[in-house]
């Protein structure tokens, strides 16, 4: 009889094999610019992510509450039907760091993204979208939070 002690000292070699022959997945993970990430505004976020003085557009929709009751947990979106999108973010005004999200689209996929993020207190959040051909485009809209999400 095969002990638990045995079956799992005989696993442990074969993933030691495995990961020496190269057959095991390698660990994902998640390439961002920390300089971007520090940004305190949305001008020095732009700058992080190699993009230009963005302008407001009406191609550019973001979507989230008019009221958080909860800053912890903002459900908040954005999207664009224009061709050549090659960033997505979010940007949080009033938060000590501006910069809540960013995703990396093709034209492959719709450039539409939705994700939930912190709010310490009432402010715009902004959707910014990076295009092809250099131009920064965006929209923005005041979420009021009744309870701060930052510890609030």
């Amino acid at each position: 009889m095969i002990t638990r002690r045995e079956t799992l000292g005989h696993g442990a070699r074969v993933a030691a094999l495995m990961a020496g022959a190269g057959l095991l997945p390698a660990a994902a993970l998640a390439a961002w610019s920390k300089d971007a990430f520090d940004a305190k505004t949305l001008a020095e976020a732009v700058k992080a992510l190699g993009g230009s003085a963005p302008t407001p557009s009406a191609d550019v929709t973001i979507t989230g509450p008019d009221i958080a009751e909860n800053g912890a947990v903002v459900p908040v979106g954005a999207s664009t039907s224009l061709a050549g999108v090659k960033r997505l973010a979010l940007l949080v005004e009033k938060n000590p760091n501006a910069l809540a999200a960013v995703f990396d689209v093709t034209d492959a996929v719709d450039a539409n993204i939705a994700t939930r993020v912190k709010m310490g207190q009432s402010s715009n959040v902004i959707a910014l979208a990076m295009m092809a051909d250099g131009r920064v485009l965006y929209a923005q809209k005041e979420i009021k939070v009744t309870l701060g999400g930052c510890g609030g």
